[in-house]
């Protein structure tokens, strides 16, 4: 609960430091990434299971609310829920015969997933705008159309406690007590009675829908949406924020996902030797810090005390 108070604090006082909209943009895309990380951790993190393909959803989330506001003429609310719900359909769908592999298999599986939806996305360009994108029309909520930088920063901003929140007590769940059993031996959790099949899946369509949620608001946000944002690359991007902060820790992944979002902007100033420099600090911590950010400073602080 203090984690959660905390962070609610950081994002009410956020905006003090926030100088301008390009401030007010990453501290955004932050958000937005956390809320996907907060999911993919569920499903990495605590349920043991790799998924190399949660852009695939995350691009679902995108032109499903996309196509359906901007092609049919869907309120962007209603646009919004469908894609979400979407998202999560298809990963019920595809994570029953898929969540039977283990390993790399599961990797590769997911990895395919994720190519196909991508594929799919760039070559109907009758409906997504193929590689050229597509215009997206803003979210409105209640009549009113959301605009500017600081309404959508409150927005995502809540929307990220609440991910946390919901997050926090899953875990606390018997549900949660069963996905870390899950990752600590699959065989013995069956052993004690657990359904690995059914919680495996429940985790991989709740990461899902969430990060459907998020691609859905990420598209409403910008206002334009691209086939970027659905490739093998992001999903890479995601993976490394969960597994930077730390794995198997909420609040790992919103700082594995604010430190990977913010830190290239901050990196500008090297110029040519920006990624270079990006790359030498991502390595250092995993060299020092093999079980993620947060976790290895969690432990140095009760070693303190």
């Amino acid at each position: 609960m203090r984690g959660l108070l905390a962070l609610a604090a950081v994002v009410l006082l956020a905006p003090l430091a926030l100088a301008n909209n390009y401030h007010y943009e990453i501290a955004i895309l932050v958000g937005l990434n956390a809320i996907v990380c907060v999911g993919l951790n569920l499903l990495i993190g605590y349920a043991g299971q790799v998924s190399l393909g949660h852009a695939g959803f995350f691009g679902i989330g995108a032109y499903g609310s996309a196509i359906l506001a901007a092609r049919y003429g869907w309120p962007p609310l209603a646009s919004l829920a469908a894609a979400t719900a979407a998202a999560a359909l298809l990963a019920w769908v595809v994570g029953r015969p898929i969540l039977r592999l283990r390993g790399h298999y599961l990797a590769m599986a997911t990895l395919g997933l994720g190519i196909i939806i991508s594929i799919v996305i760039t070559t109907e360009d009758r409906y997504t705008g193929g590689p050229d994108g597509m215009s997206v029309p803003p979210l409105a909520l209640a009549g009113f159309a959301l605009s500017g930088e600081r309404a959508w920063y409150w927005l995502v901003g809540a929307l990220l406690v609440a991910t946390v929140w919901l997050s926090l007590n899953l875990i606390d769940s018997p549900v949660g007590r069963a996905l870390r059993a899950l990752h600590g031996s699959e065989v013995a959790a069956e052993v004690a009675g657990i359904d690995s099949a059914r919680h495996k899946l429940l985790a991989f369509v709740l990461s899902a829908a969430i990060a459907g949620l998020a691609g859905a608001l990420t598209a409403h946000y910008a206002g334009f949406i691209t086939p970027g944002k659905a490739t093998f690359l992001h999903s890479i991007e995601l993976v490394v924020m969960v597994v930077f902060g730390g794995m198997a820790s909420t609040f790992g992944a919103v700082v594995g996902a604010a430190v990977l979002t913010a830190l290239p902007q901050l990196l500008t100033v090297f110029k040519e030797y920006e990624m270079v420099v990006f790359g030498g600090v991502m390595m250092l911590t995993m060299i020092f810090m093999p079980t993620g950010l947060v976790p290895t400073l969690a432990m140095l602080a009760r070693r303190r005390r």
